[in-house]
């Protein structure tokens, strides 16, 4: 037994260096480190985001009127995000123009991502351990104790656990970039990237008009 999980060992060690010998005609795909990004699932999500961008604005401003640019996109984010925007800066004491006539403005661009062939994407860190460990000690009743049910408790804590914390990704992502412009000189600009239900995409971008060709012809 000891010969067999010293073989094991040894070819775990040989066998990762045995793979980078070896030559590639292109370079083999990495992962990059773990991280996070945020899911916008509702209008108190753009609150939150108008309530960050009105603080870094406020900053830039120093006493000087502000106008918030809306643009012509036709989507609902878009006019719902200056009265939030608008809101958060008037109840910090800024000096808000309804009429472009402001000494600097305050603009913002949605950009839709949506990937087309996206790989896996791990689990979060413990899920997969969380949800094992939790599966195998309900099979322990089934032969030891009187009620076999209590075996689910831990199966609902591994998920008490993992339900608030694990939103499932989607291929779907935007970028809000916020603007501040004086004169024609950019003076601020955040931009942040979050995940959104496929379902959504209409709320961050208007839907393509259909076109009506119409032939036109002498007779």
């Amino acid at each position: 037994m000891i010969r067999k999980i010293a073989i094991l060992g040894a070819m775990a060690v040989v066998l990762p260096g045995c793979f980078y010998a070896h030559t590639s005609q292109a370079p083999i795909a990495t992962t990059y480190p773990i991280s996070e990004q945020q899911k916008m699932q509702a209008a108190h999500h753009w609150r939150v985001l108008a309530a960050n961008e009105a603080n870094g604005i406020f900053q830039k401003l120093n006493g000087q009127s502000v106008y918030v640019n809306a643009g012509t996109e036709e989507a609902i984010f878009n006019e719902t995000f200056k009265q939030l925007l608008t809101s958060e800066l008037v109840s910090k004491g800024a000096a808000v123009m309804v009429s472009p006539k402001a000494t600097v403005e305050v603009s913002y661009d949605v950009n839709l991502i949506e990937h087309k062939d996206r790989g896996m994407i791990r689990p979060p860190e413990g899920a997969l351990t969380a949800l094992a460990a939790g599966i195998a000690v309900a099979s322990i009743p089934i032969n030891h104790w009187k009620e076999p049910a209590l075996g689910l408790i831990p199966m609902a804590a591994a998920g008490d656990f993992l339900i608030g914390n694990w939103s499932p990704e989607t291929s779907h992502e935007i970028a809000i970039t916020t603007q501040v412009t004086k004169d024609g000189m950019l003076q601020h600009s955040s931009t942040n990237i979050y995940y959104i239900n496929p379902g959504d995409k209409d709320h961050y971008v208007a839907p393509a008009k259909s076109v009506r060709t119409i032939r036109v012809t002498d007779h």
